[in-house]
Protein backbone atom coordinates (compact mmCIF):
# COMPACT_ATOMS: atom_id res chain seq x y z
CA UNK A 1 0.00 0.00 0.00
CA UNK A 2 1.62 3.48 -0.84
CA UNK A 3 1.61 5.63 1.83
CA UNK A 4 0.51 8.84 1.55
CA UNK A 5 2.66 11.68 2.68
CA UNK A 6 3.08 15.31 3.27
CA UNK A 7 3.06 18.01 0.46
CA UNK A 8 5.92 19.31 -0.88
CA UNK A 9 4.59 21.33 -3.62
CA UNK A 10 1.39 23.18 -4.47
CA UNK A 11 -0.59 24.60 -7.09
CA UNK A 12 -2.76 27.37 -6.46
CA UNK A 13 -5.37 28.18 -8.83
CA UNK A 14 -6.88 32.12 -8.83
CA UNK A 15 -4.93 35.56 -8.53
CA UNK A 16 -7.00 37.00 -6.51
CA UNK A 17 -6.35 37.69 -2.79
CA UNK A 18 -6.77 34.82 -1.52
CA UNK A 19 -4.60 32.59 -3.74
CA UNK A 20 -1.62 34.86 -3.00
CA UNK A 21 -2.18 34.83 0.44
CA UNK A 22 -2.38 31.19 0.44
CA UNK A 23 0.55 30.56 -1.33
CA UNK A 24 2.66 32.72 1.34
CA UNK A 25 1.15 30.87 3.56
CA UNK A 26 2.38 27.56 2.39
CA UNK A 27 5.56 28.71 1.56
CA UNK A 28 5.82 29.97 5.46
CA UNK A 29 4.96 26.28 5.78
CA UNK A 30 7.78 25.24 3.98
CA UNK A 31 5.87 24.07 0.79
CA UNK A 32 6.71 25.23 -2.57
CA UNK A 33 3.52 27.12 -4.44
CA UNK A 34 2.41 28.99 -7.14
CA UNK A 35 -0.04 30.55 -8.23
CA UNK A 36 -1.83 30.44 -11.28
CA UNK A 37 -4.04 33.21 -12.81
CA UNK A 38 -7.19 32.64 -15.67
CA UNK A 39 -6.86 36.24 -16.54
CA UNK A 40 -3.56 37.43 -18.88
CA UNK A 41 -3.05 40.32 -16.66
CA UNK A 42 -3.14 42.03 -13.47
CA UNK A 43 -6.42 43.49 -11.73
CA UNK A 44 -4.74 46.95 -10.62
CA UNK A 45 -7.44 49.57 -9.56
CA UNK A 46 -10.30 46.97 -10.13
CA UNK A 47 -12.90 46.54 -7.57
CA UNK A 48 -14.13 48.93 -4.75
CA UNK A 49 -13.68 49.06 -0.74
CA UNK A 50 -13.67 46.57 2.00
CA UNK A 51 -13.63 45.90 5.41
CA UNK A 52 -10.75 43.49 6.59
CA UNK A 53 -11.94 42.59 10.15
CA UNK A 54 -9.61 42.08 13.57
CA UNK A 55 -9.52 38.86 12.60
CA UNK A 56 -8.46 38.84 9.36
CA UNK A 57 -5.67 40.96 9.99
CA UNK A 58 -5.02 38.46 13.03
CA UNK A 59 -4.55 35.54 10.30
CA UNK A 60 -2.22 37.87 7.76
CA UNK A 61 -0.39 38.34 11.07
CA UNK A 62 0.46 34.64 11.57
CA UNK A 63 2.25 35.12 8.23
CA UNK A 64 4.14 38.53 8.74
CA UNK A 65 1.33 40.22 6.49
CA UNK A 66 -0.88 42.16 8.99
CA UNK A 67 0.86 45.06 8.43
CA UNK A 68 0.25 45.47 4.54
CA UNK A 69 -3.24 46.03 5.97
CA UNK A 70 -2.45 48.75 8.45
CA UNK A 71 -0.17 50.45 6.18
CA UNK A 72 -3.17 51.06 3.36
CA UNK A 73 -6.56 51.22 5.85
CA UNK A 74 -8.14 53.63 7.51
CA UNK A 75 -9.91 52.37 11.15
CA UNK A 76 -13.31 51.69 11.14
CA UNK A 77 -14.16 51.81 15.28
CA UNK A 78 -17.74 51.33 14.73
CA UNK A 79 -20.78 50.78 12.43
CA UNK A 80 -23.78 53.19 13.21
CA UNK A 81 -27.21 51.94 11.73
CA UNK A 82 -29.47 54.52 11.00
CA UNK A 83 -33.52 54.54 9.47
CA UNK A 84 -33.81 56.02 6.01
CA UNK A 85 -35.28 59.12 8.61
CA UNK A 86 -32.23 59.49 10.03
CA UNK A 87 -33.32 58.20 13.54
CA UNK A 88 -30.55 56.32 15.32
CA UNK A 89 -31.00 52.42 15.42
CA UNK A 90 -28.01 50.94 16.72
CA UNK A 91 -24.21 51.32 17.01
CA UNK A 92 -22.08 48.68 17.60
CA UNK A 93 -18.41 47.51 17.43
CA UNK A 94 -16.10 44.86 18.96
CA UNK A 95 -14.79 44.71 22.09
CA UNK A 96 -12.44 47.36 22.75
CA UNK A 97 -9.50 45.00 23.51
CA UNK A 98 -10.03 44.03 20.32
CA UNK A 99 -8.03 46.31 16.71
CA UNK A 100 -10.34 48.15 14.69
CA UNK A 101 -11.53 47.01 11.64
CA UNK A 102 -9.65 48.46 8.55
CA UNK A 103 -11.16 49.90 5.48
CA UNK A 104 -9.18 49.47 2.43
CA UNK A 105 -9.66 49.49 -1.32
CA UNK A 106 -9.54 46.11 -2.91
CA UNK A 107 -7.00 47.89 -5.74
CA UNK A 108 -4.58 48.96 -2.87
CA UNK A 109 -4.70 45.84 -0.71
CA UNK A 110 -4.73 43.65 -4.22
CA UNK A 111 -1.82 45.53 -5.23
CA UNK A 112 -0.12 45.59 -1.89
CA UNK A 113 -0.25 41.94 -1.82
CA UNK A 114 0.61 41.41 -5.00
CA UNK A 115 3.91 43.23 -4.13
CA UNK A 116 4.88 41.16 -0.84
CA UNK A 117 4.26 37.96 -2.58
CA UNK A 118 7.05 39.09 -5.47
CA UNK A 119 9.07 39.90 -2.54
CA UNK A 120 8.95 36.53 -0.85
CA UNK A 121 9.69 35.15 -4.21
CA UNK A 122 5.97 33.30 -5.28
CA UNK A 123 5.40 33.17 -8.62
CA UNK A 124 2.54 34.23 -10.38
CA UNK A 125 1.90 33.26 -13.83
CA UNK A 126 -1.08 34.66 -16.04
CA UNK A 127 -3.16 33.53 -19.18
CA UNK A 128 -3.52 30.41 -17.01
CA UNK A 129 -7.35 29.16 -17.22
CA UNK A 130 -7.96 25.93 -15.79
CA UNK A 131 -9.78 23.62 -18.21
CA UNK A 132 -9.13 20.24 -16.27
CA UNK A 133 -7.06 17.95 -14.06
CA UNK A 134 -5.24 15.02 -13.94
CA UNK A 135 -4.44 12.54 -11.29
CA UNK A 136 -0.87 11.36 -11.92
CA UNK A 137 -0.93 8.61 -8.82
CA UNK A 138 2.02 10.89 -6.81
CA UNK A 139 0.36 13.95 -7.71
CA UNK A 140 -2.31 16.01 -9.56
CA UNK A 141 -1.40 18.01 -13.24
CA UNK A 142 -3.49 21.62 -13.71
CA UNK A 143 -4.46 21.46 -17.78
CA UNK A 144 -4.83 25.17 -18.88
CA UNK A 145 -6.57 27.07 -21.87
CA UNK A 146 -3.74 27.94 -23.52
CA UNK A 147 -2.30 24.53 -23.63
CA UNK A 148 0.27 24.13 -21.12
CA UNK A 149 -0.04 22.27 -17.71
CA UNK A 150 1.81 22.41 -14.27
CA UNK A 151 2.02 19.42 -11.75
CA UNK A 152 2.51 19.39 -8.11
CA UNK A 153 1.92 17.12 -5.14
CA UNK A 154 -2.02 19.12 -4.78
CA UNK A 155 -4.14 21.77 -5.80
CA UNK A 156 -6.07 24.61 -4.07
CA UNK A 157 -9.11 26.29 -5.89
CA UNK A 158 -8.74 29.89 -4.56
CA UNK A 159 -10.78 30.67 -7.70
CA UNK A 160 -13.87 32.57 -6.17
CA UNK A 161 -17.64 32.29 -6.49
CA UNK A 162 -17.58 30.58 -9.66
CA UNK A 163 -14.97 28.72 -9.01
CA UNK A 164 -13.46 25.74 -11.46
CA UNK A 165 -11.83 23.67 -9.29
CA UNK A 166 -15.24 23.33 -7.22
CA UNK A 167 -16.94 22.15 -10.66
CA UNK A 168 -14.05 19.42 -11.01
CA UNK A 169 -14.15 18.58 -7.03
CA UNK A 170 -18.21 17.90 -7.32
CA UNK A 171 -19.83 18.62 -10.88
CA UNK A 172 -22.85 18.58 -8.66
CA UNK A 173 -21.63 21.41 -6.79
CA UNK A 174 -24.05 24.78 -6.38
CA UNK A 175 -23.75 28.00 -8.39
CA UNK A 176 -24.28 31.48 -6.44
CA UNK A 177 -27.76 32.24 -5.97
CA UNK A 178 -28.72 36.25 -6.68
CA UNK A 179 -29.61 37.90 -3.79
CA UNK A 180 -32.35 40.46 -4.70
CA UNK A 181 -29.43 43.48 -4.81
CA UNK A 182 -27.20 45.47 -7.36
CA UNK A 183 -24.44 47.27 -5.85
CA UNK A 184 -22.64 50.27 -6.17
CA UNK A 185 -20.16 52.21 -4.70
CA UNK A 186 -17.97 55.47 -5.27
CA UNK A 187 -14.60 56.91 -3.59
CA UNK A 188 -14.64 60.49 -2.90
CA UNK A 189 -11.34 62.47 -2.76
CA UNK A 190 -13.69 65.36 -1.40
CA UNK A 191 -16.54 65.09 0.06
CA UNK A 192 -17.21 68.80 2.15
CA UNK A 193 -18.87 66.89 4.90
CA UNK A 194 -17.51 66.28 8.29
CA UNK A 195 -15.56 63.37 9.94
CA UNK A 196 -17.74 60.46 11.01
CA UNK A 197 -14.69 60.04 13.58
CA UNK A 198 -14.17 56.09 12.46
CA UNK A 199 -17.66 55.40 12.36
CA UNK A 200 -19.33 53.27 9.28
CA UNK A 201 -22.81 54.27 8.93
CA UNK A 202 -25.60 51.83 7.42
CA UNK A 203 -28.77 53.51 6.48
CA UNK A 204 -31.94 51.60 5.78
CA UNK A 205 -33.53 53.73 2.99
CA UNK A 206 -37.03 53.80 2.18
CA UNK A 207 -36.17 52.02 -1.61
CA UNK A 208 -32.65 51.08 -0.44
CA UNK A 209 -29.68 50.55 1.52
CA UNK A 210 -26.89 53.02 2.07
CA UNK A 211 -23.47 52.90 3.73
CA UNK A 212 -20.83 55.61 4.15
CA UNK A 213 -17.81 56.85 5.93
CA UNK A 214 -16.15 60.32 5.83
CA UNK A 215 -12.58 60.14 6.62
CA UNK A 216 -10.43 62.80 8.57
CA UNK A 217 -9.21 64.47 5.65
CA UNK A 218 -13.00 65.11 3.89
CA UNK A 219 -12.13 62.02 1.52
CA UNK A 220 -15.24 59.30 1.77
CA UNK A 221 -16.62 55.98 0.27
CA UNK A 222 -20.39 55.51 0.30
CA UNK A 223 -21.68 52.14 -1.20
CA UNK A 224 -25.68 51.50 -2.20
CA UNK A 225 -27.16 48.02 -2.38
CA UNK A 226 -30.28 48.33 -4.62
CA UNK A 227 -33.07 45.97 -5.13
CA UNK A 228 -33.74 44.81 -7.81
CA UNK A 229 -36.35 42.13 -9.03
CA UNK A 230 -34.98 40.57 -12.02
CA UNK A 231 -31.23 38.53 -11.81
CA UNK A 232 -28.32 40.75 -13.53
CA UNK A 233 -24.99 40.35 -14.46
CA UNK A 234 -21.80 42.59 -13.72
CA UNK A 235 -21.43 42.94 -17.36
CA UNK A 236 -25.49 43.78 -17.75
CA UNK A 237 -25.40 45.72 -15.08
CA UNK A 238 -22.10 48.26 -16.73
CA UNK A 239 -24.36 48.15 -20.17
CA UNK A 240 -26.88 50.16 -18.69
CA UNK A 241 -24.10 52.41 -17.79
CA UNK A 242 -23.32 54.97 -14.96
CA UNK A 243 -25.43 58.06 -15.98
CA UNK A 244 -28.95 55.73 -16.19
CA UNK A 245 -27.92 54.25 -12.91
CA UNK A 246 -27.26 57.59 -11.07
CA UNK A 247 -30.05 58.88 -11.94
CA UNK A 248 -31.96 55.68 -10.25
CA UNK A 249 -30.06 55.98 -7.47
CA UNK A 250 -30.87 59.96 -6.73
CA UNK A 251 -34.38 58.58 -7.36
CA UNK A 252 -34.13 55.70 -5.03
CA UNK A 253 -32.69 58.15 -1.93
CA UNK A 254 -34.87 61.34 -2.96
CA UNK A 255 -36.91 60.88 -0.06
CA UNK A 256 -34.82 60.04 2.91
CA UNK A 257 -33.43 61.84 5.56
CA UNK A 258 -30.09 61.05 5.29
CA UNK A 259 -26.53 62.04 3.43
CA UNK A 260 -27.36 59.33 0.63
CA UNK A 261 -28.61 61.96 -2.17
CA UNK A 262 -26.23 64.58 -0.87
CA UNK A 263 -23.20 62.17 -1.46
CA UNK A 264 -24.37 60.41 -4.61
CA UNK A 265 -25.10 64.21 -5.93
CA UNK A 266 -21.28 65.25 -5.36
CA UNK A 267 -20.14 61.88 -7.40
CA UNK A 268 -19.23 62.62 -10.76
CA UNK A 269 -20.47 60.19 -13.19
CA UNK A 270 -17.37 58.65 -14.02
CA UNK A 271 -16.38 57.55 -10.12
CA UNK A 272 -19.24 55.68 -10.14
CA UNK A 273 -18.27 51.78 -9.32
CA UNK A 274 -21.21 48.95 -11.03
CA UNK A 275 -20.09 46.42 -9.11
CA UNK A 276 -22.93 44.11 -9.75
CA UNK A 277 -25.06 41.88 -8.24
CA UNK A 278 -25.27 40.62 -4.62
CA UNK A 279 -25.28 36.84 -4.54
CA UNK A 280 -25.42 33.79 -1.94
CA UNK A 281 -23.55 30.93 -2.49
CA UNK A 282 -25.34 27.69 -1.20
CA UNK A 283 -23.80 25.41 1.19
CA UNK A 284 -20.83 23.50 -0.11
CA UNK A 285 -20.90 20.02 0.55
CA UNK A 286 -18.04 19.00 -0.98
CA UNK A 287 -14.60 20.98 -0.25
CA UNK A 288 -12.31 18.45 -1.12
CA UNK A 289 -11.33 15.35 -3.72
CA UNK A 290 -8.51 13.35 -3.76
CA UNK A 291 -5.62 15.92 -3.99
CA UNK A 292 -7.51 19.23 -4.22
CA UNK A 293 -8.99 21.46 -1.98
CA UNK A 294 -11.23 24.88 -1.43
CA UNK A 295 -10.02 27.49 0.41
CA UNK A 296 -11.64 31.52 0.03
CA UNK A 297 -14.88 31.88 -2.06
CA UNK A 298 -15.06 28.95 -3.61
CA UNK A 299 -15.55 27.05 -0.43
CA UNK A 300 -17.70 29.84 1.89
CA UNK A 301 -18.28 32.70 0.21
CA UNK A 302 -19.92 35.03 2.41
CA UNK A 303 -21.70 38.22 1.19
CA UNK A 304 -20.49 41.54 1.43
CA UNK A 305 -22.94 42.37 3.88
CA UNK A 306 -21.11 40.15 6.74
CA UNK A 307 -17.88 42.40 6.32
CA UNK A 308 -16.12 38.92 6.54
CA UNK A 309 -15.37 37.32 2.97
CA UNK A 310 -11.91 38.51 2.46
CA UNK A 311 -10.96 37.65 6.31
CA UNK A 312 -12.28 34.55 6.78
CA UNK A 313 -10.57 34.02 2.77
CA UNK A 314 -7.39 34.46 4.71
CA UNK A 315 -7.93 32.63 7.95
CA UNK A 316 -8.96 29.64 6.17
CA UNK A 317 -5.84 30.24 3.94
CA UNK A 318 -3.49 30.24 6.69
CA UNK A 319 -5.28 27.30 8.47
CA UNK A 320 -4.79 25.36 5.34
CA UNK A 321 -1.38 25.73 5.22
CA UNK A 322 -0.78 24.97 9.12
CA UNK A 323 -2.62 21.61 8.61
CA UNK A 324 -0.31 20.76 5.70
CA UNK A 325 2.48 21.54 7.35
CA UNK A 326 2.03 19.42 10.12
CA UNK A 327 0.20 16.13 8.57
CA UNK A 328 -0.24 14.23 5.11
CA UNK A 329 -2.34 15.94 2.88
CA UNK A 330 -5.49 14.03 3.59
CA UNK A 331 -5.33 14.00 7.14
CA UNK A 332 -4.72 18.14 6.50
CA UNK A 333 -7.47 18.43 4.27
CA UNK A 334 -10.13 16.61 7.25
CA UNK A 335 -8.78 18.55 9.17
CA UNK A 336 -8.90 22.16 8.28
CA UNK A 337 -12.27 21.14 7.09
CA UNK A 338 -13.16 20.59 10.77
CA UNK A 339 -11.22 23.83 11.76
CA UNK A 340 -13.30 25.83 9.61
CA UNK A 341 -16.67 24.39 8.34
CA UNK A 342 -18.21 25.42 11.52
CA UNK A 343 -16.99 28.70 11.52
CA UNK A 344 -17.81 30.52 8.27
CA UNK A 345 -21.08 28.83 8.03
CA UNK A 346 -21.75 30.43 10.93
CA UNK A 347 -20.82 33.89 9.53
CA UNK A 348 -22.56 33.29 6.17
CA UNK A 349 -26.03 32.48 7.87
CA UNK A 350 -25.43 36.18 9.56
CA UNK A 351 -24.77 37.50 6.64
CA UNK A 352 -27.81 36.49 4.56
CA UNK A 353 -30.00 37.58 7.26
CA UNK A 354 -29.15 40.57 6.90
CA UNK A 355 -29.54 40.74 3.36
CA UNK A 356 -33.16 40.22 4.24
CA UNK A 357 -33.40 43.02 6.27
CA UNK A 358 -32.20 45.09 3.14
CA UNK A 359 -34.63 43.98 0.79
CA UNK A 360 -37.31 44.35 3.54
CA UNK A 361 -40.85 45.74 2.46
CA UNK A 362 -42.92 48.76 4.00
CA UNK A 363 -43.80 46.64 7.00
CA UNK A 364 -40.99 44.95 7.54
CA UNK A 365 -38.97 48.51 7.86
CA UNK A 366 -41.45 49.74 10.49
CA UNK A 367 -41.01 46.50 12.52
CA UNK A 368 -37.08 46.87 12.46
CA UNK A 369 -36.85 50.41 13.07
CA UNK A 370 -39.48 50.05 16.22
CA UNK A 371 -37.61 47.15 17.66
CA UNK A 372 -33.66 47.48 16.43
CA UNK A 373 -33.08 49.88 19.09
CA UNK A 374 -34.36 48.13 22.36
CA UNK A 375 -33.14 44.82 21.10
CA UNK A 376 -29.63 46.20 20.54
CA UNK A 377 -29.58 47.57 24.16
CA UNK A 378 -29.95 44.17 25.48
CA UNK A 379 -27.06 42.38 23.30
CA UNK A 380 -24.05 42.46 25.10
CA UNK A 381 -20.59 43.19 23.10
CA UNK A 382 -18.91 39.90 24.27
CA UNK A 383 -21.52 37.96 22.55
CA UNK A 384 -20.35 39.30 19.11
CA UNK A 385 -17.15 38.87 19.89
CA UNK A 386 -16.97 35.33 18.41
CA UNK A 387 -16.49 36.73 14.82
CA UNK A 388 -13.42 39.04 15.91
CA UNK A 389 -11.72 37.43 18.24
CA UNK A 390 -10.61 34.58 16.56
CA UNK A 391 -6.53 33.83 16.65
CA UNK A 392 -4.69 31.67 14.74
CA UNK A 393 -1.57 30.03 16.55
CA UNK A 394 1.07 29.24 13.96
CA UNK A 395 3.03 27.43 16.07
CA UNK A 396 0.81 25.16 17.20
CA UNK A 397 0.76 22.16 16.02
CA UNK A 398 -2.58 20.71 13.54
CA UNK A 399 -4.10 17.97 15.32
CA UNK A 400 -5.33 15.00 12.39
CA UNK A 401 -9.43 14.82 12.45
CA UNK A 402 -11.13 13.48 16.12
Amino acid sequence: MTRIGKARTALVIGGGIAGPVAAMALRQAGIEAAVHEAYDHTADGVGGGMTIAPNGQNALDAIGAGDLVRAIGTPVTAMGLRSWTGKHLARFAPPSRLPSSQFVWRADLYRAIYEEAERRSVPIHHGKRLTGTTGTGSGVTAHFADGTHASADILIGADGIRSTVRSLIDPAAPQPNYAGLVCFGARMDRSEMPSTDGVMYMCFGKRAFFGYQVFDDSSAVWFVNLPHRAPMTVAEAQAIGAEEWMRTLRTAFADDRTPALEMISRTGVGQLLITGPMENMPRVANWTHGRMTLIGDAAHAASSSSGQGASIAAESAVELARCLRDLPYDQAFAAYEQLRRPRVERIIKLGARTNSNKTAAEVGRALRELVMPATMKLINPEKMAWQFDHHIDWDATAAPLT
